[in-house]
């Protein structure tokens, strides 16, 4: 049935002129003919497609049997595959480049999700050749193609190891190579292009190549895993397609240092089609400083004329972007981009006027956020660690200036405690023979350790929340007493002992009093209900810890934690006794 009607509309299109074909005959054209592909008649439609007698017919509606085709290929059936392969060869080979440019993006765009990497794999070929075809006036129509087959990329997942990688389970790894290979012949053209100086088309076409590769390295690139494999002579996929991507750019002229810059030199107004979003988006330009700094790619193409401390400058914009990221591969791509970019300056060598670049304050704010919210622990571990790098590299003055904006900007007790151990080992790495300086003694002091010898809110702090705090305060001054001698006084200690006593240690004994008062009530309340007898002592109960509910506890478990309480108050209060005998020591007469 449907092989006679695809028939009847045959022999009347042959009655019609090239020109004087209507919408009701695309339509009749179309449907009859997937009506015969799906009832398997494709050997027939092979015959009436190849006819010399229907050329102008298929060379006006053929383009409208690519969807029944792909369909049938994608299926892969032995009787049938090798008739529509034949079909759609014949097809690509008479019928409108525009025509057939428009009916592959569509087959690509409405992919099934099951099936988008096998027909872009399939279609890229036959895109290529639609394209090849159209000349010069291509560029619009490339970029539109590029854009169209990497918004179907993304929706692959990314593989998460190299196992995953190489099994390529949903095929991201074969597209991306089928990638490469489609855009050889475009990038061949502006490399020709740029050598014999012609200016318009390949401009460009060069342009919507810049964004494939901009688009590229924000996904897939960002999101893979891009370490070499050991022993391997061989780069794996994710990984090769990278230095491809970076082959690429710098065949259609684009220098990897002009693009790291681009946003630090960039003109107020950038005229053109183009938003510079879309140009250079930060997080793709921040894949290009990882792939040439932390993996080496593409590195021997950066000038060496450049400062190690110029690369992290222009570097700390980018590690900003991935470690404001909750995606794992982002972070730790930001966390080795900073610790690498680190590792070439030389410690104690970053000036103090660094800090007055927002970006270097607000970096180590962003590792404190992936050290205390981020629940991968490895990458909390790293966080740290590099954490504790950036400290190291700068100066004495910008160790000065640093601790105290963290110490400022910075609620979490673990991480302020942290920051005054760093800051009592400068004191008494500057206590040392030889190792003086302005910063870590004297006048210049005083201000950081009013900053750390202090309670955030006076006696009503929380003690429990603020123990790591309190401890790092207490062991410092406790350390200050016994290191820096009364009639020494490098650190200015003794002078403004006296203040310390009011504001600090007066302070934290009232508000010991009152959180030992409470807990001891609390205990008591507890020990009480259970004197009473088992009835009334069962069930559940909710306190509160540091802002936080603890709910569903037992009383036991309650109970547990109140005297865990008091044992906390108990550490701070024999730390603080022992402060106030080396006072009275050192003072009496």
């Amino acid at each position: 049935m449907a092989l006679h009607q695809l028939h009847d509309v045959i022999r009347r299109c042959q009655a019609i002129p090239d020109d004087g074909f209507k919408a009701e005959d695309y339509d009749q054209f179309q449907m009859a003919g997937r009506s015969c592909l799906e009832e398997g008649k494709t050997a027939e439609v092979l015959d009436i497609v190849t006819d010399e007698n229907n050329k102008e017919i298929v060379k006006s509606m053929g383009w409208n049997l690519l969807g029944p085709l792909v369909k049938i290929v994608l299926r892969k059936e032995a009787e049938s595959l090798q008739h529509c392969l034949t079909t759609l060869k014949h097809v690509l080979e008479v019928c409108s480049p525009k025509e057939l440019l428009v009916g592959l993006l569509e087959q690509i765009e409405d992919a099934d999700v099951d099936n988008i990497a096998e027909t872009i794999i399939l279609l890229l070929q036959p895109l290529q050749i639609a394209l090849l075809k159209l000349g010069k006036k291509k560029a619009s129509s490339l970029g539109m193609s590029l854009s169209t087959v990497l918004n179907q990329i993304s929706q692959l997942p990314v593989p998460y190891t190299k196992e995953q990688e190489e099994d390529d389970v949903y095929g991201l790894c074969q597209c991306c190579a089928a990638l490469i290979e489609f855009v050889k012949p475009f990038v061949d053209e502006v490399d020709r292009g740029r050598e014999s100086k012609a200016i318009v088309a390949e401009n460009e076409q060069r342009t919507e190549l810049l964004k494939f590769c901009m688009k590229s390295l924000g996904n897939p690139v960002l999101q893979s895993q891009l370490d070499k494999v050991p022993d391997s002579a061989e780069d794996p996929p994710l990984r090769h397609f990278a230095t491809e991507i970076l082959v690429i750019l710098s065949c259609i002229g684009e220098s990897f240092p002009a693009l790291l810059l681009h946003h630090l030199v960039k003109k107020k107004v950038e005229s053109g089609f183009l938003e510079e979003d879309v140009k250079y988006p930060k997080e793709s330009l921040a894949c290009l400083s990882y792939l040439l700094f932390v993996q080496h790619i593409g590195i021997e193409r950066f000038p060496t004329v450049f400062s190690p401390v110029f690369i992290l400058q222009f570097n700390m914009q980018y590690i900003e972007v991935l470690l404001k990221s909750s995606e794992e591969s982002m972070l730790s791509k930001g966390l080795e981009l900073y610790e690498k970019s680190l590792q070439r300056t030389e410690d104690n060598s970053l000036p103090m006027q660094l800090l007055e670049v927002k970006c270097f304050l607000r970096v180590p704010q962003d590792l404190v956020t992936v050290m205390t919210l981020c629940p991968i622990q490895h990458l909390r571990t790293e966080a740290l660690a590099v954490f504790q790098l950036c400290m190291d590299k700068f100066d004495t003055e910008g160790k000065h200036k640093l601790f105290g904006c963290l110490l400022k900007i910075n609620q979490h007790a673990g991480v302020q405690g942290y920051i005054i151990k760093n800051i009592k080992n400068q004191i008494d790495f500057s206590l040392k023979p030889g190792n003086s300086n302005v910063w870590f003694s004297g006048p210049q002091l005083l201000p950081l350790l009013h900053l750390v010898l202090s309670l955030p809110e006076g006696p009503e702090t929380d003690l429990l929340q603020n123990f790591d705090r309190i401890m790092g305060s207490l062991n410092l001054l406790r350390y200050l007493l016994i290191r820096d001698k009364e009639w020494d006084n490098h650190t200015g200690i003794w002078t403004e002992l006296y203040k310390i006593e009011e504001n600090f240690l007066k302070l934290l004994h009232t508000g010991l009093k009152m959180s030992k008062a409470h807990y001891e009530a609390e205990i008591k309340n507890m020990e009480e209900n259970r004197r009473r007898g088992p009835k009334e002592s069962k069930g559940v109960c909710t306190l509160t810890v540091g802002d936080e509910k603890l709910s569903n506890m037992t009383p036991e478990m309650h109970l547990q934690v109140l005297q865990s309480a008091m044992f906390t108050f108990d550490l701070i209060e024999s730390v603080l006794a022992r402060i106030e005998e080396i006072i009275e020591v050192k003072v009496k007469p």
